[in-house]
């Protein structure tokens, strides 16, 4: 959810405009894939995969409203003002319960996290509201080019740097800690069952454990780089208030509004949604076509790996 004011020209709240919509529709698109697969595909509808479901429907609805862009005034612009932040917040939130799901799964070996469901909903919605609540207290709303509810005076962007860039970076920081246990918890299980099996054994399961750490690893990157330049673009605003860099502005809007499409591809494309798309084009797969390719989708349908916990640890014999 960017915030652009200024001294920017008309032609470059434009671009600004144009990069927006461009980003934002990409996250719609791919974050409403997901949110479509989960509701097509029985299969999927697993607590683990369900938490990509609430992370991709916040994603599809933040990216929503920020394509609207700027309605009109009174209570429509506040109206997308208010749902833009709060599903946003909700977007990087439900990343915290993906990553303490893993955790307590792989880590503390638990097996109660579908019990922890309400618990979640109530953390999620909760705080994404009271930190939408908090940020019109005392805001002096704005109404600037393609994004409604701009804070204006120094209070305003106290404000919403406090509701927006302190939770977020709060659960990048959980995230990267988290994922870091996560990570050396495996390592050190693969190392174990390594030196006690076999050989071809040991290339198996060290392959399937690089494919699962690489792919844990990239998790906290996607919040970083979504946000990383918008924080910047604050921090600094902060510093020479009135005065924006304009590709600092490009990078921060365009990098927030593809978000939804970096989560829908790290969370929600995995071998799970892959297979479950494969059997469905079998079905209407040509004859011919088939000749052609009489293993590409049964190899790829093949796959075993779960949707958040894709290793089985297994104790020594």
């Amino acid at each position: 959810m960017a915030m652009v004011t200024g001294n920017l020209t008309a032609h470059n709240r434009r671009i600004l405009a144009a990069v927006n919509g461009g980003a934002s529709s990409l996250s719609f698109v791919g974050s409403g894939f997901i949110v479509l697969c989960y509701l097509l595909f029985k299969e999927l509808r697993k607590f683990s995969f369900k938490l990509v479901f609430y992370l991709a429907l916040s994603d599809m609805l933040c990216s929503f409203f920020s394509i609207i862009g700027d309605p009109s005034q009174g209570f429509f612009c506040y109206a997308q003002g208010y749902t833009t932040h709060f599903f946003c917040v909700a977007s990087f939130l439900w990343t915290t319960t993906i990553a303490f799901t893993l955790h307590r799964t792989v880590v503390r070996h638990k097996t109660d996290v579908e019990d922890l469901e309400s618990m979640f909903h109530l953390y999620v919605w909760g705080t994404s509201l009271v930190m939408t609540v908090i940020r019109s207290i005392g805001n002096d709303h704005g109404h600037l080019g393609v994004w409604c509810w701009t804070q204006r005076g120094q209070t305003g962007k106290v404000v919403h740097f406090i509701t927006f860039y302190v939770p977020l970076w709060g659960a990048i920081l959980f995230n990267g800690f988290t994922y870091f246990q996560v990570i050396r918890m495996l390592n050190n299980a693969t190392r174990m069952a390594v030196g006690m099996s076999e050989r071809g054994y040991q290339l198996d399961a060290r392959a399937d454990n690089m494919k699962a750490l690489n792919r844990w690893g990239y998790y906290p990157l996607i919040l970083i780089g979504s946000w990383a330049f918008g924080t910047i673009n604050r921090v600094h605003d902060f510093i020479e208030p009135g005065h924006k860099i304009f590709w600092l502005s490009v990078l921060d809007v365009g990098m927030s509004a593809l978000m939804g499409l970096f989560n829908s591809i790290a969370y929600g494309l995995n071998s799970s949604v892959r297979r479950a798309i494969y059997e469905r084009l079998d079905l209407f797969w040509p004859e011919k076509l088939r000749r052609w390719f009489p293993c590409s989708s049964k190899s790829r349908g093949q796959q075993q790996e779960s949707e958040l916990v894709s290793l089985k640890i297994q104790d020594p014999q």
